[in-house]
């Protein structure tokens, strides 16, 4: 079944509040939209290094938020999860740890690691899997319209940034 023109409309006005609340942050590129024709995955991307990228997705018929650290690079995939294997740790205490850093409380968050048939290497945490008693989970879409989801967006994707975002920069100093 196909979205309506009003939760195309909350969906919409989602990701330009997520798009605002980063767009003076330098590390962060311009958003761009890639949506799935079928509606099922709404995501805003953001450029992080070439072939890198940081995402919100919504996919409205899980219903489910998603933030994400995506390459095209299978190589660059391979390395961040040889590096963290070298650390002694799983992704999700590495994603669990660079979360804290951004003031989020999610210890061992989920983390889909897969690669889709574009070729793109995905790490990713929905938000619909969340066991913290502080927030329910992400229900639908009118659950975007609350501040306390929109604010663990905006926390989980600066951990996603704190997380992934020494691997691309060690990649592109070399």
């Amino acid at each position: 079944m196909p979205l309506s023109e009003d939760e195309r409309e909350i969906i919409d006005v989602f990701r330009d509040y997520v798009a605002g609340a980063v767009a003076a942050d330098d590390r962060y590129g311009p958003p761009t939209r890639h949506d799935q024709e079928d509606e099922s995955t709404m995501a805003l991307r953001f450029e992080a290094a070439t072939a890198c990228w940081f995402e919100v997705a919504v996919r409205p018929f899980v219903p489910q938020l998603r933030v994400a650290f995506l390459t095209g690079d299978q190589s660059r995939s391979e390395e961040i999860e040889q590096a963290v294997a070298e650390a002694g740790s799983s992704l999700e205490a590495f994603v669990g740890e660079a979360f804290r850093d951004a003031g989020l409380d999610w210890p061992a968050p989920p983390v889909e690691h897969y690669q889709e048939r574009d070729g793109l290497f995905y790490f990713a945490t929905p938000l619909d899997a969340i066991e913290s008693q502080e927030l329910d989970d992400f229900t639908g879409l009118v659950d975007l319209e609350h501040e306390q989801i929109r604010g663990r967006i905006l926390r989980m994707l600066e951990g996603y940034l704190i997380a992934f975002g020494p691997a691309i920069e060690a990649d592109e100093d070399d």
